[in-house]
């Protein structure tokens, strides 16, 4: 074990995912001393620059990033480089349900925007982000640092937090951010209290090439056990190759285990059909992955001097890909009140600033959580009549081009 080290920061952010670290360098013109902390490795500032993306090899784990999240990517400086690595930018997105003839579909062109997202990889991200903290002067990131406890204390700078690592080291700050993620370590530890179930499915994810190309288009269909998404990707900026797409498909727990064990042409066969042969058949598949979903919300979003942003504080069923966009609206509206607290001479975990952060967040997340559980209610109903209604319901909206197209104003973040 390492010699214990104490090291003195005004905010440690726990966490250096792609939430975390766009809050470290949301706060890059300010006086703030932060450490940004991990147990893992932070990604090299050369190596994403040194990497060559593989033409057919994509991280299984995508993210479908809003227009409000990559303007925030482009005010921090890094949105450029994720996209000349590579970003697909989608301007369609079709909608069905398997259970009757109800579909929905949105348009980019239909409320005048170039796109409705990019579907990225999150590595792709987290190492331009990375590349971005190495520049900052105000920011030490610190690899693997392991959290182990904490403790409030009282020192000449009023009141702080120390946390310590397995490997020895401590540091301390007046205001500590928990970015870690679902299962946030600071968060068990703070006890702060959540509200929370499993939504008794698994999600597997993996790559997949088509026979037919995607045309920049997200499909999802709503299956008896849960909804399969089909989310283009992009070989290259300048490469026009359409046919690989990344999956989500949400399933029974049993479902999930009986895919994984199929081989890679039965489980083509299978997901070809699933998809009604929309994109012909599944010419190759990637290693799947499966990981069970849970529906967490904390009560608080803030105790003492510990606040919670992203995954920590809230996740959300997959089948609208609002989980880190969501979170990313967080570190925008946390960045924003610690800076004009700042400017007001308030103190960096002032309670005002943080109960701040916490009403323009937490409706919000909440609108959005109740919405995307409402539908996965909604689909999971088999009862004849509901169908009817559930189907109805969907052409309807279809046709009422004022609310699909304030539906999709408010997924791709430009209204919140």
């Amino acid at each position: 074990m390492a010699v214990a080290q104490l090291t003195e920061f005004d905010i440690v952010i726990a966490g250096a995912g792609m939430v975390g670290a766009s809050l470290a360098c949301l706060l890059a013109d300010t006086p703030l001393r932060i450490a940004l902390i991990d147990r893992l490795p932070l990604t090299p500032a050369s190596s994403s620059e040194e990497h060559e993306l593989s033409s057919d090899k994509f991280d299984p784990r995508v993210s479908a990033i809003s227009q409000a999240s990559q303007q925030l990517f482009r005010d921090i400086g890094v949105w450029d480089g994720i996209a000349a690595k590579r970003a697909c930018n989608y301007q369609a997105m079709e909608v069905w349900d398997a259970e009757g003839t109800g579909s929905i579909s949105f348009s980019a062109t239909q409320i005048s925007e170039p796109e409705l997202g990019s579907i990225v990889e999150n590595s792709i991200i987290t190492a331009m982000l990375h590349n971005r903290i190495a520049q900052l002067e105000n920011v030490t990131a610190i690899s693997l640092f392991s959290i182990e406890s904490f403790e409030s204390i009282e020192d000449e700078r009023g009141s702080r937090i120390e946390i310590n690592a397995s490997e020895g080291q401590s540091i301390r700050a007046g205001l500590v951010v928990a970015a870690d993620g679902a299962n946030s370590k600071l968060r068990q530890l703070a006890n702060f209290e959540c509200r929370e179930w499993d939504y008794e499915q698994h999600a597997l994810v993996t790559t997949v090439r088509t026979e037919r190309e995607h045309l920049n288009t997200a499909r999802q269909r709503f299956l008896e056990t849960g909804p399969l998404a089909f989310l283009p990707l992009r070989v290259a900026q300048h490469d026009d190759d359409q046919h690989f797409c990344s999956i989500v498909w949400s399933m029974l727990p049993e479902q999930a285990e009986r895919m994984q064990a199929l081989s890679e042409a039965e489980f083509n066969t299978e997901l070809a059909a699933a998809l009604e042969f929309k994109l012909g058949a599944i010419k190759w598949s990637d290693k799947r992955f499966v990981f069970p979903l849970r529906q967490r919300h904390a009560i608080d979003y803030v105790k003492d001097n510990i606040v919670l942003v992203g995954d920590a504080a809230h996740t959300i069923h997959p089948l609208a890909g609002q989980g880190v966009n969501l979170g990313l609206l967080d570190v925008r509206a946390l960045a924003e009140e610690l800076t004009g607290g700042i400017q007001a001479g308030r103190s960096i975990a002032d309670s005002v600033v943080l109960a701040r952060y916490q009403r323009r967040r937490k409706g919000n997340n909440l609108s959005m959580m109740w919405l995307m559980e409402g539908f996965k209610r909604l689909f999971a109903q088999q009862d004849l009549g509901i169908r009817w209604l559930r189907n109805m319901g969907m052409n309807a909206a279809d046709k009422m081009m004022p609310v699909k197209n304030q539906m999709v104003r408010k997924a791709m973040g430009l209204d919140n």
